[in-house]
């Protein structure tokens, strides 16, 4: 539809006035969230060189578009506060569209119908009745959706036909054309743990990007927070105006999902539900039950006569029950096949006494029980006692056949027959999109089925297990259907509430149970399992518990990676002592006797663990721990409501305070240790005496929303308190204990503050915001001092990038953020970005902070993990795994030596960096070690180090035998000669020395340009006699080491050269370079015989094979080829599937390959260690290190020892399995 003519020429008559004043971008970012405008036309306006001709070109658009684009651009200028020009406008706006609807019918077009079932709207049900004032009620406040974001909430009792108004009210051509028109989506929501919801929003996300382009689909996100970072991106971004409908919200925590600015309408019981989140918020109320006149009309329409016809029972009947539209319903089914018992329905309704079901219930339940009962009398006796197996079901879980058929020992096409009827009268309902089709039953059904049943729920259960054992004793399903789905996700549950203990010990202690689970659901469920179940398993054996979840919480990443990698390998990797690994190493023998590859970690126990204390202080997630300034004690606070302290070193409970009304997100100690500060989901900031456990203040009043942290400053001198909080404006302050009001408000931030921090002498407090910035306010006046745009760093677009915490160096001079999946460095005196920690996870960072006393940085992860990193060198320096779920803090104690971090899992960890026992270590060197090699005789270890120094020391004294100075920058590689008496490096400084180092002689072989990273001795004449040697400068030259003569000299690639090797029958040499290429060249006239292309990065390694038939080559993107050496064809490329999370086939750069003896295998190192079948180019196996991007892996002749060391220094020693 064109632009009124009217609004036309208003902008022609102000167009002038517009130019001069407007500024594009700001107003553009709402016409895009509305709809109107595309990204491709912002992004030609924003070419533009001026702001003026910004202006022209966006009213020169307007004037092309319609009416909607005309009344999204003044709504714009009013939320940027152009009012002046707004009132220009405001006369001339277009025709306003009508709120109300008269008939339900109206605008039910082809159009909606097709948008409604692809945003899986359900359908009408078969007996349908309007309700046209309450949709009419829900239609109105969607309306006021139309140019805002915010939440509609329809809440009534169960059973009152909330779900169908929901539908009726968006099955309407102008609502969705005018309010609507990004589309209409659904999600059945109920009662949901965090992985079914991930689930959940996965399968959303998915069907939004299969909208728009089928061949361009991401992964699914793997935690919450990147699941609500990816709904939020599309609902804001590529659906701004759509409509999502979350139906059956049950918890706060779970609605605060969905909290990403976007139009929802929720169906709920809870009518506060929707405080927890911010926006513009609307309520309907559905009336518990029918009027009589509509409760007729349904009884009329199950038994197809007239309202007026129906008998005297009816009205009884519909009064008795209270109009309950389910119960209404429930009776009309039953009367549709035995239409002549009105009288005898009637009479169970009046007579029967139903014990309540639950009398603290918010809907009515005597009615339910009375039709419930009614409902399954009426069945068969055999039926009844079917429908009584339904009893062991979970809310909200539906069901194929199949798993009824089992159950049952029917045949699936009987099964079919008996659900139909069972749905006929309303004892069921029955999911028709799904293929096959899904059963389930409706809460209060299922309520009813439980407390009808109460004393036979173990025997109901039992005969669930008993069943499946029977049906699956060959094995588990593995199919990946919905009946091996719900077999895999239930089992655990349906022993547990048999109180089959012994079955569930055997089947969660199992590494078999494991693999398939993992395989199937992914670990979340499984470490969930081993979480909720528990209490029964520790019964048997606490310690094989704990085991089983710490291989699970140190592997939960690798276990969702695709292909599935092997578990019995992982498993390899744990104590020898732990049961996991008994398990795997007797599965791997008997693997390992058909053919199968496995390798054991022989020096592991060298490994310890960097956990130092775990202590359960909590049920429920751990949102804050801290340790006391003089590091004696640990404060911890979460979902429980409770405060908590311990002693740091036993895990001793000093305090226990019951200290909030809901959950406690922060605790802080004050810098005496005195005080402890908390602040909470309940909007209150409360302070407490800590050795007498009692309330000193309580600061309720000026926080409208939850406090989200809270921070005493670091020195007693001049005492405050800093929060910060989900309000909108006024959502930093500061407060001075002695005095009842906040002692100032920080202004600045327009979205939640999510952190806060002093610096280290106090001086400024750092604020952490949704609104992608951080903010430093002088803490004297509460003025804004400095705002850093971390958002404009992480992303391109105009995507939310909430920055979730801010820490200070110990010196003041560096402040770092977290947000996403990255952290940053910036220099406080020019707000100017030093450096950006990627840490390559696929979650995202929810805490960081810098430790007091040193260069470290500790990073928690919503994927259970946590990163060291020096902030020196900008490398990671350990990866403390351990927590079984999203870690929610970390804090390193006031010296430096304990890092403290508390998780959803509901532990606190307390670890520090103490290593295993030494053979050999000598004195601290004056500059880093960069290379070492080792002498049999005499036994001596050479050092080379950074500034050019070349150590050789006795094994194991540690005394200095010889200090060789010469080279001038880091030496990159040593070696020594067979005889021990020649020691050769290789340097930065373009030059190799060839060391008589007993002596101190020394010959320079000089001639390359840039640095020399590695040489080879050849051995096809005398000993040590000829160096083969390569560059970054791209040339290869063979040196006679004697003499230090120059014997070849080619310039083989244009990039560096990465890799060099020659064959084992000295014909040949290869070349590998940053050029993307290898090239094969005749050791005898130095021609070039093969150029070998195709790799698509830096091919950094490359090895001939023993026989010099083949050569492998390997590059940065993990990529293996191999190669004839007779005529240099691709004879394969090994196996491209599964990239990681790094987008790497391999974990990152493919450093070093070597093949067997028989040339039938090959291994590779890269990110982890890989084993190749060399014919079929398959990886047989797969070794996964806890640190990464391991270098060069030493293999002994028979194949059978591999050893290599990782980045953060942990050394493994790798034996083959027999």
């Amino acid at each position: 539809m064109a632009l009124e003519e009217r609004a036309r020429s208003c902008l022609l008559r102000f167009r002038h006035k517009l130019e001069e004043d407007i500024k594009p971008a700001y107003l553009m970012d709402h016409m895009i969230s509305d709809g109107v405008l595309t990204v491709d036309e912002e992004e030609k306006i924003r070419t533009q060189p001026t702001r003026r001709d910004q202006a022209a070109a966006l009213l020169e658009l307007l004037l092309r578009k319609d009416n909607t684009t005309f009344i999204s651009f003044y709504n714009s200028l009013v939320k940027e506060t152009y009012d002046d020009l707004a009132n220009l406008l405001c006369d001339d706006l277009p025709r306003a569209c009508p709120y109300a609807f008269k008939n339900p019918s109206d605008g039910y077009t082809p159009y909606v119908q097709n948008i409604l079932s692809e945003g899986g709207v359900p359908p009408r049900p078969v007996v349908f009745v309007s309700r046209l004032e309450l949709v009419n009620q829900i239609r109105e406040k969607l309306y006021r959706l139309q140019k805002d974001p915010g939440w509609v909430t329809v809440y009534g009792m169960a059973g009152s036909g909330k779900s169908i108004l929901a539908a009726e009210a968006v099955r309407h051509h102008s609502i969705i054309e005018e309010c609507f028109p990004g589309g209409i989506h659904w999600l059945s929501i109920g009662q949901l743990d965090k992985p079914d919801l991930l689930v959940k929003i996965q399968s959303l996300c998915f069907r939004l990007e299969q909208s728009l382009d089928f061949h361009n689909l991401h992964r699914p996100p793997n935690s919450l927070d990147e699941a609500k970072e990816r709904l939020r991106f599309l609902m804001l971004r590529r659906y701004p105006r759509a409509l999502l409908i979350l139906d059956d919200i049950w918890d706060n925590t779970v609605l605060k999902a969905f909290d990403i600015h976007c139009r929802i309408l929720l169906t709920t019981r809870n009518r506060s539900l929707a405080d927890c989140v911010s926006g513009a918020k609307y309520e309907v109320e559905v009336e518990s039950g029918l009027d009589e006149k509509k409760g007729l009309e349904i009884l009329a329409l199950y038994t197809e006569t007239k309202p007026h016809s129906l008998p005297e029972e009816a009205r009884c009947i519909v009064r008795e029950c209270k109009g309950s539209p389910l119960v209404v319903s429930l009776i009309g089914a039953l009367l549709r096949e035995k239409p002549n018992r009105w009288g005898y329905y009637l009479r169970q309704l009046q007579q029967k006494q139903f014990k309540r079901i639950r009398k603290s219930s918010s809907y009515d339940y005597d009615a339910l029980d009375q039709a419930m009962a009614a409902s399954i009398e009426v069945l068969p006796e055999e039926h009844r006692e079917l429908y009584k197996d339904l009893t062991v079901l979970e809310k909200d879980i539906k069901i194929p056949a199949k798993i009824l058929a089992i159950l049952w020992d029917l045949e699936l096409e009987e099964v079919e027959d008996i659900l139909e009827e069972f749905a006929n009268k309303s004892l069921l309902f029955v999911d028709n999109h799904s293929k096959p089709f899904l059963y389930y039953l409706h809460d209060l059904q299922l309520d009813f089925l439980v407390e009808q049943n109460r004393t036979q729920l173990e025997s109901l259960h039992a005969k669930v297990v008993h069943q499946y054992q029977q049906h699956y004793r060959e094995g588990p399903p593995t199919s990946g259907d919905e009946e091996c789905l719900y077999w895999i996700r239930f089992l655990t549950y349906h022993m547990a509430k048999a109180k089959l203990s012994q079955e569930l010990y055997s089947l969660m202690f199992s590494l078999d149970w494991v693999n398939i689970k993992a395989q199937i659901m992914g670990p979340a469920h499984l470490i969930s399992d081993y979480v909720e179940y528990g209490y029964i398993l520790d019964k048997e054996n606490s310690d094989v518990r704990s085991q089983f979840q710490e291989f699970l919480s140190l592997n939960g990443h690798q276990l969702e990676q695709r292909p599935f990698p092997d578990v019995v390998q992982l498993a390899l990797s744990q104590p020898r002592a732990s049961e996991v690994y008994r398990q795997a190493l007797q599965q791997a023998q008997d693997r390992s006797r058909r053919g199968k590859l496995y390798f054991d970690w022989l020096n592991k126990s060298s490994v310890e663990s960097l956990s130092r204390l775990v202590i359960h202080p909590h049920q429920g997630s751990i949102y804050s721990a801290c340790f006391s300034h003089d590091g004696t004690k640990i404060a911890s606070a979460g979902a429980c409501k409770t405060l908590k302290v311990f002693k740091s070193t036993t895990g001793e409970k000093l305090t226990e305070i019951q200290a909030h009304d809901d959950e406690v997100l922060c605790c802080t100690y004050s810098p005496d240790d005195r005080l402890l500060a908390t602040c909470s989901s309940d909007r209150k900031v409360k302070v407490w005496n800590v050795e007498r456990a009692m309330l000193l203040r309580v600061f309720e009043e000026e926080h409208e929303e939850q406090v989200n942290h809270c921070q005493f400053t670091n020195t007693a001198h001049r005492l405050l308190l800093a929060t910060c909080s989900n309000d909108k404006f006024l959502n930093v302050k500061l407060w001075n204990l002695n005095k009842p009001s906040s002692q100032n408000t920080m202004f600045g931030h327009f979205e939640p503050v999510n952190h806060c921090c002093f610096s280290p002498n106090d001086t400024y407090l750092s604020t952490s915001s949704n609104d992608g910035t951080v903010k430093l306010f002088q803490v004297a006046s509460a003025n804004e001092w400095k705002s850093i745009d971390v958002r404009s760093l992480l992303t391109e677009g105009d995507e939310d990038v909430p920055v979730k915490c801010s820490t200070w160096t110990g010196d003041g001079k560096h402040i770092i953020c977290g947000g996403r999946n990255a952290v940053l460095v910036f220099d406080v005196e020019t707000s100017d970005m030093l450096f950006e920690i990627r840490t390559n996870r696929l979650s995202t960072v929810q805490y960081c902070q810098a430790c007091p006393t040193s260069n470290l940085l500790a990073v928690a992860f919503s994927n259970y993990a946590v990163e060291l990193w020096d902030l020196e060198s900008n490398k990671k320096m350990a990866d403390c795994s351990g927590h079984l779920s999203w870690v929610q803090r970390v804090q390193f104690s006031p010296n430096g030596s304990q890092l403290l971090s508390c998780s959803d899992d509901q532990t606190i960890r307390v670890r520090d960096g103490t290593t295993g026992s030494v053979l050999f270590q000598t004195e601290e060197m004056s500059s880093r070690i960069r290379c070492t090699c080792l002498c049999r005789q005499p036994f001596a270890v050479a050092l080379g180090q950074e500034d050019g120094t070349v150590q050789v020391l006795e094994v194991p004294t540690g005394k200095v035998l010889a200090s060789l100075l010469g080279h001038t920058r880091t030496v990159f590689y040593c070696q020594f000669s067979q005889n021990g008496q020649t020691l050769l490096t290789s340097s930065e400084d373009t030059t190799i020395r060839v060391w008589r180092w007993q002596s101190g002689e020394c010959t320079v072989l000089q001639g390359h340009k840039e640095q020399v990273r590695r040489f080879l001795l050849l051995c096809d004449s005398a000993p040590d006699t000829k160096l083969l040697s390569w560059s970054f400068d791209g040339s290869v030259k063979l040196w006679d080491v004697e003499s230090g003569e120059k014997l070849q000299d080619i310039e083989a690639h244009q990039g560096a050269i990465l890799s060099c090797h020659v064959s084992p029958d000295g014909r040949l040499f290869s070349t590998t370079s940053a050029d993307k290429s290898a090239k094969m060249w005749n050791s005898e006239s130095w021609q070039c015989l093969h150029t070998l292309a195709g790799h698509q990065e830096c091919v950094r390694s490359c090895r001939f094979s023993w026989d010099s038939r083949r050569l492998a080559t390997g590059d940065d993107n993990g990529e293996i080829r191999l190669w004839s050496t007779k005529d240099g064809s691709l004879l394969k490329i090994c196996s491209r599937e599964g990239k990681d999370g790094m987008d790497s086939l391999h974990g990152g750069w493919l450093s070093d390959l070597h093949f067997s003896k028989d040339n039938r295998l090959l291994v590779s190192t890269g990110g982890y260690v890989k084993w190749w079948d060399v014919e079929t180019g398959e990886a047989l196996q797969t070794f996964y290190p806890t640190g990464s991007a391991l270098k060069r892996i030493h293999v002994s002749s028979d194949f059978t020892t591999f050893v290599t060391i990782d980045s953060i220094g942990i050394l493994y020693i790798l034996r083959r399995v027999a």
